[in-house]
């Protein structure tokens, strides 16, 4: 975890998995590094709004893989999901509902779809594409943490990769671009981005 900046209560915070994503970030903005997957996600930005105060928002940029063929460009999500907890098997055991599908405000009729493992193979990206079109590593687990504590959320991602043979090559590969493209959106839709 790496906060770049003070969080106040009159700005947004801009939450990002790693550097390479931040890289062409031009920003006033406070910038919380969480590192990748649902665990540091969730524990980074809990940690950070804990500590207070509380950002106006919480914009949470980054990178993400294509489920569908297609699916290219930046997006802004409306709904995210838990690929890699069995929910359904979980309340047939205890009675009680553990990750149900979070909708954002402001999100349109974009699904993520989270999950620790990096989706690289063809097989779990086309059992995923039937819940979702994208897929991350920490976009369920801020919003969580951010339902949790009250703070208004937007998940914005752009596609790296299509998620199946080699996207982990792809990401590598695509990584700058994407950062590139993350900064003019964030430029472009944030209005306190450069105060």
């Amino acid at each position: 975890m790496e906060l770049l900046g003070d969080i106040t209560p009159d700005r947004p915070l801009l939450v990002l998995a790693v550097k390479e994503e931040a890289q062409f970030l031009d920003t006033a903005l406070p910038v919380l590094l969480t590192g990748m997957g649902k665990v540091n996600a969730a524990t980074a930005l809990a940690t950070a709004l804990a500590r207070g105060p509380r950002p106006s928002g919480i914009v949470n940029l980054g990178t993400a893989g294509a489920l569908r063929s297609g699916w290219t460009g930046t997006h802004v999500v409306g709904t995210v999901v838990q690929h890699d907890l069995d929910g359904e098997l979980l309340a047939t055991l205890t009675g009680e509902t553990y990750g149900a599908p979070i909708a954002l405000p402001d999100g349109g009729d974009v699904v993520l779809a989270t999950g620790d493992a990096f989706i690289s193979d063809e097989a779990a990206r086309a059992r995923l594409a039937e819940r979702a079109p994208l897929v991350d590593m920490e976009g369920y687990a801020l919003a969580a943490a951010a339902e949790l504590a009250g703070v208004p959320l937007r998940i914005v991602k752009h596609v790296s990769d299509e998620a199946g043979d080699g996207a982990d090559r792809t990401w590598r590969e695509s990584v700058a671009a994407c950062s590139r493209e993350l900064a003019d959106w964030a430029a472009a839709h944030i209005p306190a981005y450069r105060a």
